[in-house]
């Protein structure tokens, strides 16, 4: 039974996964097309082709490995060599601002797409068990952050910066992309209204933010979140989206802060298997809570997947955007020998990146299996 829950978590996880790829991808394509460039084929997973089939002047495939995928358009291999006529039709001799748009359009499909699947949940809502915003301070933590800025057992935190708090999920919700940082937090003590401010811990293990405090169990109920109407919707998602892309600059940031960077990036395996387990747990709820479950967590790794591919890094959307406005703008142009060195370093960070990402998920499961013995 567990080998059965684990591979249909994997493939849920994959599936789901696949989806934010292929929207992704699929902004490039059309874009491409848009612009007169030849998309030769469009893959979702990578490797050896499993499938395929020509359609329109494209070879649409499926591939052995079904993480990632890509949209290949006709000369793209063309700049890094001397001497090469470029025509109109392949990525290198359209029009630069064409190109630039073309990079920008895979990130932008997952702008997007988190936008919409933030406004389906604000219009959906969900249901979710946490604890009031009562707090309660045990012996044990008497030098907690929380502790040594006044706050006592009993206290109910309403405020967190501009932050409403109505129960527990609120307050870990606002606390944990805030770590080693100064808070306002407001206090509702006997009725009487205290403003305290805390310098909240930072677990150097995850770069997680906390206070040092613990709920009242006896209060944990099931709650229901907010549910919008369309213009409601709209301005919520607007909303979550700023707020969600503030947060994964922030998280970036917290890499350089002295914590393991094994524990915060997470590979491909770890996104599969958390989204997986988040649709499984989401729909043994109820189907309304399901959608919603999986679609935050989609949104989430879509801004993830935007900022990421629009960092200024050699093979990522990001530095095709910026060298392709910069050749559109001052009319420079990249000579082929130096496009080759920049794609080669760009590669050797793009494969360093996934080696920390591979060990950390090696490490991560090999916790998981050791913790279920």
């Amino acid at each position: 039974m567990i080998v059965l829950n684990t591979i249909l978590t994997v493939i849920y996880g994959l599936i789901l996964l696949n989806v934010i790829v292929f929207l992704h991808e699929l902004g490039h394509f059309f874009m491409a097309k848009k612009a007169g460039v030849v998309v030769e084929a469009f893959s979702i997973g990578m490797g050896p082709i499993l499938l395929h089939k020509e359609f329109r002047g494209t070879d649409w495939r499926i591939s052995l490995f079904p993480v990632g995928g890509y949209c290949a358009m006709k000369g793209e291999k063309d700049a890094e060599e001397e001497n090469v006529i470029l025509d109109s039709d392949s990525l290198y001799g359209t029009k630069p601002i064409y190109r630039g748009l073309i990079g920008l359009a895979g990130p932008f499909a997952n702008l997007v797409f988190a936008f919409f699947a933030y406004m389906v949940v604000a219009m959906l809502g969900y249901t979710y068990y946490a604890a009031d915003n009562k707090i309660l301070i045990p012996e044990y933590l008497a030098d907690s952050p929380a502790a040594k800025a006044g706050l006592l057992s009993g206290d109910k935190i309403t405020k967190v910066n501009d932050i409403i708090i109505e129960d527990f999920a609120d307050l870990r919700a606002a606390i944990l992309p805030r770590g080693n940082e100064d808070l306002t937090i407001l206090v509702n003590r006997n009725e009487q209204a205290l403003t305290f401010t805390v310098h909240s811990g930072m677990d150097k293990d995850s770069g997680a933010g906390f206070l040092g405090v613990e709920n009242n169990p006896s209060s944990r109920i099931l709650r229901e979140a907010k549910r919008y109407g369309f213009f409601g919707a709209v301005v919520q998602a607007a909303k979550q989206t700023e707020e969600t892309i503030a947060l994964t600059f922030k998280g970036f940031a917290t890499l350089f802060k002295g914590v393991k960077i094994t524990e915060t990036v997470g590979g491909p395996a770890r996104i599969t298997t958390m989204l997986g387990s988040t649709s499984r747990a989401g729909f043994s709820e109820n189907f309304r809570t399901g959608i919603s479950s999986i679609l935050q967590l989609l949104a989430l790794i879509s801004l993830s997947l935007f900022i990421m591919n629009l960092l200024p890094i050699p093979i990522l959307d990001g530095w095709l955007v910026l060298i392709s406005f910069l050749e559109a703008i001052f009319k420079i142009k990249i000579s082929s020998k130096s496009r080759a060195i920049i794609q080669s370093i760009g590669i050797f960070f793009i494969l360093l990146l996934f080696s920390i990402a591979l060990y950390s998920d090696i490490n991560y499961f090999v916790g998981v299996f050791n913790a279920s013995k």
